[in-house]
């Protein structure tokens, strides 16, 4: 049995968990062990994700990729289970609300390990999205519950989550941020590789379940972005699991002029979300993201756990946008017409998020709860 008590383990196993996990991978240095469940299985997506995220290793790889649902956290559970066990941890850190979160919190749990969940507290009050199910039950299992804002702290607290295990850090994404933003050198090859014009094209990623595994709204959703690639340029980085389930139900010829290029790696994303007129997405990152950029978003979602990011300012207008089940035609149309004056609107507002590092303050917070023994040699 390999002597492991004195590492913190971070789990994970998406791409936004990654970018919003490696600042605190970074903080823990060598007193951190990282291991990837593979929930996101595609090779080529994950590889170029380690390549933006220096100093991110992964010490540990389970397979549970392209399973469902059920599969995924019960053999991820099994796997971190018998992983603990080998290699005592002084805490599990997850993050957000994936399959993977969800075995990280069960397998710390089973094992007596501190868990520490990073994100805690956001809520869309929608139990039809398994991404919900998945915040709740590891907010209600973890020991430190590290909330992006106060308002995610007083959800914990009216959910019975004691005090003592809740802490506002502020958001990791801007932490991430600083080592994933490209120069604007990079950012004007990227344009130009992608014949791209700055500040002139729409950005659109979808990939949640709900989202890409209802035929009728996938078939609405790709209707609609090709009704808006006839007014401007609609550019789609097209995830793995959405192009098997447009080809398998025939919508190819739907997209139009509709431009769909590989998944990019996270810097190239950034890039292109920080010089997007517009994002069209279903991403929760997304939301984040586009508020740092201060670029309009219109989330095509029915609901969202970020609900101070719809609020309007004295402009009218919000950070972003929720579809719901209005028409995606005309809500696309709608948006697309406001985005100029949209992004003025928002190049003038305080963003919602604490400016400090918040990866920082949960390793300081881990150190002070689990502090690092020395052994004796």
């Amino acid at each position: 049995m390999s002597h492991n008590d004195d590492k913190v383990l971070v789990v994970l196993g998406t791409r936004p968990e990654a970018i919003k996990l490696a600042g605190i991978i970074r903080e823990l240095g060598p007193n951190g062990a990282v291991v990837h469940t593979g929930q996101h299985y595609d090779e080529n997506m994950w590889d170029r994700v380690l390549g933006d995220l220096a100093g991110v290793k992964v010490t540990d790889h389970i397979g549970i990729g392209g399973r469902s649902r059920g599969e995924q956290i019960g053999l991820a559970t099994q796997e971190l289970t018998r992983y603990l066990l080998q290699h005592p941890c002084r805490a599990v850190v997850v993050q957000g609300d994936t399959n993977s979160t969800l075995a990280g919190g069960l397998a710390a749990s089973a094992t007596g390990t501190p868990l520490v969940h990073v994100e805690a507290g956001l809520r869309s009050h929608d139990r039809a999205m398994p991404e919900e199910v998945n915040r709740i039950l590891v907010d209600q299992i973890a020991d430190l519950c590290c909330t992006p804002l106060s308002a995610n702290s007083f959800q914990l607290r009216r959910e019975g989550v004691e005090d003592e295990r809740i802490l506002v850090t502020g958001n990791t994404l801007l932490d991430a941020m600083g080592a994933l933003l490209p120069s604007e050198q990079e950012r004007a090859a990227l344009l130009s590789e992608l014949d791209l014009v700055d500040g002139q094209y729409v950005l659109s990623t979808v990939h949640r379940a709900g989202t890409v595994d209802d035929e009728q709204r996938l078939t609405r959703l790709v209707e609609a972005l090709a009704a808006l690639a006839e007014q401007t340029t609609v550019v789609i980085p097209m995830h793995p699991h959405t192009a098997k389930n447009i080809e398998t139900w025939g919508l190819g010829d739907k997209l139009g002029k509709v431009r769909t290029i590989e998944p990019l790696p996270p810097k190239s994303f950034i890039g292109l979300e920080a010089g997007a007129a517009l994002l069209v997405s279903d991403s929760g990152g997304v939301q984040e993201e586009a508020c740092l950029f201060r670029r309009p978003l219109l989330v095509v979602r029915d609901s969202t756990e970020r609900p101070e990011l719809l609020e309007t300012d004295e402009s009218g207008f919000p950070w972003c946008r929720l579809l719901g089940d209005l028409d995606p035609v005309t809500e696309m149309t709608r948006a697309w017409a406001d985005a100029l004056v949209w992004r003025e609107a928002l190049a003038e507002r305080a963003l919602p998020y604490p400016e400090h590092s918040a990866s920082a303050a949960i390793v300081a917070e881990i150190e002070r709860r689990w502090p690092h023994h020395h052994h004796a040699h």
